[in-house]
């Protein structure tokens, strides 16, 4: 598996190669996607954006999440990782957008979603893809595993378009 600036430098390859922007959605991550991505040199050919947006709120008035999704089904849920992503395309006019919503602990699981869970979605505003993951170990390791997947998966979301 690649580190997390590896798989960053494969993902900003991939959308060179095809005239793509991206952009990301933020929650337990806190903003490493967009560091991992700009620790990268010429990312800015590329990378427009991300926004941090942890608090419901934050969803609610920059990614035009739902409030009846968020009510309904929690910020850590697959609808709101797919609205998240859908709402990035839309607030950067980007290409392909990356969301990622979780626990990253050490608190805040129930008995229904533990620490380490997480969504990733990836869409270019029509197409929308969310994966479930369960990653092990501390808040820095679940956050280091969801940034790596995170881009993974962009490029590979990337990759088909």
């Amino acid at each position: 598996m690649m580190d997390a600036v590896g798989e960053a430098r494969e993902l900003l390859r991939v959308l060179s190669s095809k005239g793509l922007t991206m952009c990301a959605a933020e929650s337990c991550t806190g903003g490493l996607i967009g560091a991992t991505v700009t620790s990268v040199p010429g990312a800015s050919s590329v990378f427009l954006g991300s926004a941090v947006t942890y608090a419901n709120e934050a969803k609610e008035r920059l990614l035009k999440v739902p409030r009846g999704i968020l009510f309904a089904h929690g910020a850590v849920s697959p609808e709101t990782a797919r609205s998240m992503s859908r709402g990035a395309v839309a607030l950067y006019g980007a290409d392909v957008a990356v969301a990622v919503t979780g626990i990253a602990g050490p608190g805040g699981a129930t008995d229904t979603k533990p620490v380490g869970l997480v969504y990733i979605s990836v869409s270019d505003g029509v197409d929308t893809r969310v994966e479930r993951f369960v990653f092990p170990g501390d808040r820095d390791e679940v956050r280091s595993q969801t940034v790596i997947n995170a881009l993974r998966l962009l490029r590979e979301f990337a990759e088909g378009s």
